[in-house]
């Protein structure tokens, strides 16, 4: 008998049959570049931010360290999905 996760896998392979279809070399050289790139994106964005950070405690303001903080966070989160956006588009082609 299969259990429920196998059952799931089939119907959701059965419901998407490219998802499961092998990546060639090219994407994955591709893919591994898309990383690459926003690696740099995002230790460039973290150093910046974090000089901010820096400053804003040395002088002592709270509210500017927490915005920036924020902002540090946003940024993480935007640049990830850029790059998962990236990634699916070389996925699919």
């Amino acid at each position: 008998m299969k259990s429920a996760y196998e059952l799931a896998m089939e119907r959701l392979a059965k419901s998407d049959p490219s998802a499961g279809k092998p990546l060639t070399a090219e994407q994955k050289s591709r893919l591994a570049e898309i990383d690459r790139v926003y690696q740099g994106k995002l230790a460039e964005r973290e150093i910046f931010l974090k000089k901010q950070l820096n400053d804003a405690l040395a002088d002592g303001k709270a509210d500017e360290y927490e915005k920036i903080q924020k902002q540090l966070a946003s940024e993480r989160a935007r640049l990830e999905e850029e790059r998962e956006e990236e990634k699916e588009r070389v996925r699919r082609s």
